[in-house]
């Protein structure tokens, strides 16, 4: 299998950072499971929650990994942003 790329993946979730624990607990349910059904093609590596804005790093095959994704969990993508190279503190030590 092809190697997988990294994404940044955008959601418009009006009210999202208001969102009880439950609420999210639902959100996280309903994405597992499509990556269950998905699997080995994308990963869920972590999310950050705004007011109004999530923003979702995964590991996928491609962009229309992604959207399948989206589709079969029903959670919205507003915009995926492949990311080739990560840099952080420890780059300064190269």
């Amino acid at each position: 299998m092809k190697q997988l790329k990294r994404y940044l993946v955008e959601r418009d979730i009006p009210g999202v950072g208001s969102m009880s624990l439950v609420e999210l607990c639902g959100a996280a349910r309903a994405s597992n499971q499509a990556i269950d059904q998905m699997t080995p093609e994308i990963q869920w590596q972590h999310s950050y929650v705004s007011d109004d804005k999530t923003f979702c790093i995964y590991l996928a095959k491609d962009e229309a990994t992604i959207r399948r994704h989206a589709e079969l969990s029903g959670i919205p993508v507003s915009r995926i942003v492949e990311v080739p190279k990560i840099i952080d503190p420890l780059t300064a030590n190269n």
